[in-house]
């Protein structure tokens, strides 16, 4: 079957642009703290940035959001005809990058066939969801993606390769490669590099991600029967490349009688990282819920999902002001101890009212399952090794299944694509 990850040709600034500057983080990290982004545009100025040329999402509903965008794809333009990119033709990139613990994250850049990608639960395609893709955060995206000329990827795309047979290798081989950029990183954020993967390592990765592709060895692997590959899995960054599909199909339905099958916008520049990376930690999102009848929820809870006081298979804690248990899942409606609660929470609320809150560490949840008419649910770290069976078997995970990483480990933007003709 065709490999959705290729080559691409790939614009990276030339050596005069202050890197420091240019490269800012994910648009989708610190949607609550304005001081966060207000110091990146104190730290960028007037400097030649990527900053330029995004929308932080803490600015999406903005009145002026409009007038961002028609700056954004002016920056664009200006970025081209000043000639401050050099490009790189049918070029992957290796990317290191030392995160704020010390710990080294590597990938590839290159680019993902839209073809092969569909993000609706229970696809079957060879690039796949991992979570339920929102459809409302779709279009104020795809205002920014329209007139674009360019394209930054934050997209992290994971590959099951516990042999570590398609990146690792890349590690030694970089002293062969030509550097294109090292440097640190804004505010405490670690470190970057990136090296231009050579001709004979780009074929071994080819090779190497079709041994994964490889249909009876994944069915074999997975203990499935003539099922679908399910070769890239996303990680960070769904949402802008489900942007990135819904544009080009609309692309193609507004165009009928145009051939699309070499067009720039038919791919999506993004870096694939192997599941198995030390440095990828998948930590538990925890839920809160408010504005309850407390006994009441407890009670359909036990019904529901049968639940036993102890901690073997699918088992979470539940917290409130004056009771507390650790219980173990009997009736299972998903295949993580999350998608069970999850979908009990889901019809719960449905039905009685009530507001849920997602929340990272435990502590908080304490603080806040001691309010009145409120219950804290914690929920056990993910094992990595469940993410490709989970979504091969339930279609997707519930929303807020894990967080990857911490928010100044989010991929930082530095490779630019043409994305019109």
């Amino acid at each position: 079957m065709p490999n959705a990850f290729k080559a691409s040709d790939i614009l990276i600034p030339k050596k005069n642009i202050d890197v420091n500057k240019w490269s800012v983080i994910a648009c989708d990290q610190y949607t609550s703290e304005p001081d966060y982004w207000n110091d990146v545009y104190k730290t960028v100025g007037s400097s030649e940035s990527t900053l330029n040329m995004i929308l932080p999402e803490i600015y999406l509903e903005d009145d002026d959001s409009e007038k961002k965008i028609e700056n954004i794809h002016k920056y664009m333009n200006e970025y081209i005809s000043s000639g401050i990119f050099n490009t790189y033709e049918n070029a992957m990139i290796y990317v290191e990058r030392i995160q704020s613990n010390g710990i080294l994250r590597a990938g590839i850049v290159g680019m993902i066939d839209l073809e092969e990608y569909d993000y609706t639960k229970g696809s079957s395609s060879q690039v796949r969801a991992t979570e339920a893709t929102v459809i409302e955060r779709i279009p104020p995206r795809i205002r920014v993606r329209q007139n674009a000329p360019l394209e930054l990827p934050h997209i992290m795309i994971l590959i099951d390769d516990e042999n570590k047979s398609v990146i690792e290798p890349l590690e030694s081989a970089k002293k062969n490669f030509t550097k294109l950029y090292d440097f640190d990183l804004m505010k405490n954020s670690g470190h970057l590099s990136g090296y231009l993967i050579d001709e004979i390592y780009q074929k071994q990765i080819y090779a190497a991600l079709d041994r994964l592709a490889d249909k009876d060895a994944f069915n074999k692997k997975y203990s499935l029967e003539n099922s679908p590959v399910l070769l890239y899995a996303m990680g960070d960054g769904n949402h802008s490349l489900a942007t990135a599909k819904e544009y080009y199909e609309r692309l193609k339905k507004n165009n009928p009688e145009k051939d699309f099958s070499n067009h720039p916008a038919r791919y999506a520049l993004a870096e694939i990282v192997n599941l198995h990376s030390d440095a990828l930690e998948f930590e538990a999102i925890h839920r809160i819920v408010t504005d309850v009848d407390i006994q009441k929820l407890i009670s359909e809870m036990y019904s529901e999902l049968q639940l036993s006081e102890n901690n073997s298979g699918q088992s979470f804690e539940y917290i409130t002001a004056n009771q507390s248990g650790t219980v173990s899942i009997g009736n299972r409606l998903s295949n993580l101890t999350v998608g069970s609660l999850q979908s009990f929470l889901d019809g719960y609320i449905s039905r009685n009212g009530g507001k849920i809150d997602y929340i990272h560490g435990r502590d908080v949840v304490l603080e806040l399952a001691a309010k009145p008419d409120s219950i804290g649910f914690i929920l056990p770290d993910m094992n990595k090794n469940e993410l490709f069976p989970t979504v091969i078997k339930d279609g997707a995970l519930p929303r807020k299944t894990f967080s990857m990483g911490h928010a100044q480990d989010k991929r930082f933007y530095m490779e630019c694509r043409k994305i019109n003709e």
